[in-house]
């Protein structure tokens, strides 16, 4: 049986997805632990910006989700990154330089091409093209060994994204073999949705709504409490913008990441970040984006002054409220 859900807003999304697992789910076991498991999951959002997830108990680390976007947009697998926003990310991806499936290395490298830019290329020439599918799987290296164990501790749960502008808007369509409704989805609205806005902004048209389908919804059982005890919150839009034309972006994201990865190198003091912050010339959503990063730079290097300055300085108050329940979580 096919299960759809449709919201108007993530949070809306996830709480009825936590609501299914209330009317029933099926026990299925997995190699890090048993599960609850729904099968063939359909859901649809319909304002693609508003992709936070507010009510999950405990709350999503925002800094590490806009690190995952910066990552993934600059076509990374390192895993130094990423594993400096989240300690515990090599704990379910694996030891090592890099990382396996990252999301922006098999998008933006792995085959060869850039698949974003052919997206932008083949949509802007002709915008019926039923043709542009973003080619995450790649069977030579993720398909299991002849034992049906994984090849390796990373394997990309996200297949394939297809786009379609339709009523000049870009739809988008998310595959995901596997999905964790509590450490997974949060993040992969966040991560798919942005990368449906950034390329929008470079065909310079609007979003339409973003589809995802989860073919094994599931929940490990040591965290079915919390879903199952799962209440809405008071709700908040997020306020900003990520569309830029493609030029501008190109001029942008280079200063964005710079400055992300002198956060990462802890030689660099918390006030070069702040001041860093402060300086850059981007677009009000992307240094918001800067300045969530930067407080948790000061935070990792005990500087709760500089903490508090840079998530002050972020004019996005639903950022503000989901980093400083992070903080809370922490404490």
């Amino acid at each position: 049986m096919f299960r759809a859900i449709d919201s108007k807003t993530a949070d809306e999304l996830w709480l009825a997805a936590a609501a299914a697992f209330r009317d029933g789910s099926a026990e299925q076991p997995s190699r890090a632990g048993a599960t609850r498991e729904l099968l063939h999951v359909g859901f649809c959002l319909r304002e693609p910006r508003q992709r936070f997830v507010i009510s999950r108990r405990p709350p999503l680390n925002i800094a590490f989700a806009l690190a995952e976007i910066v990552w993934i947009l600059g076509g990374r697998s390192d895993s130094a990154f990423i594993n400096y926003f989240n300690r515990q990310y090599s704990k379910y991806c694996g030891e090592g330089p890099t990382y396996h499936g990252a999301y922006g290395d098999r998008l933006r490298r792995h085959l060869g091409i850039d698949q974003l830019q052919r997206a932008y290329d083949a949509l802007r020439a002709n915008p019926n093209t039923r043709q542009v599918v973003l080619q995450i799987w790649d069977s030579s290296i993720d398909f299991p060994g002849h034992s049906g164990d994984p090849v390796s501790n990373d394997i990309p749960c996200n297949i394939v994204s297809l786009l379609k502008i339709r009523s000049g808007v870009l739809e988008w369509t998310q595959i995901m073999r596997s999905n964790d409704l509590f450490r997974g989805l949060p993040y992969n609205l966040i991560q798919f949705t942005t990368l449906q806005e950034v390329l929008a902004g470079w065909l310079e048209i609007h979003m339409g709504s973003y589809h995802h389908l989860s073919d094994s919804l599931h929940v490990y059982d040591e965290e079915l409490p919390g879903v199952m005890a799962a209440l809405p919150e008071s709700s908040e839009e997020n306020t900003d913008s990520l569309s830029l034309s493609k030029d501008y972006f190109e001029l942008v994201f280079p200063q964005l990441l710079s400055c992300a990865d002198r956060i990462t190198d802890e030689s660099v003091p918390a006030e070069e970040l702040a001041r860093a912050a402060h300086l850059a010339v981007l677009p009000n959503g992307y240094r918001n984006i800067l300045f969530v990063l930067s407080a948790e730079g000061a935070r990792r290097r005990g500087q709760k002054r500089i903490m508090v300055e840079m998530i002050d300085a972020c004019t996005n108050s639903l950022y503000q409220r989901l980093y400083r329940r992070w903080l809370s979580r922490l404490q």
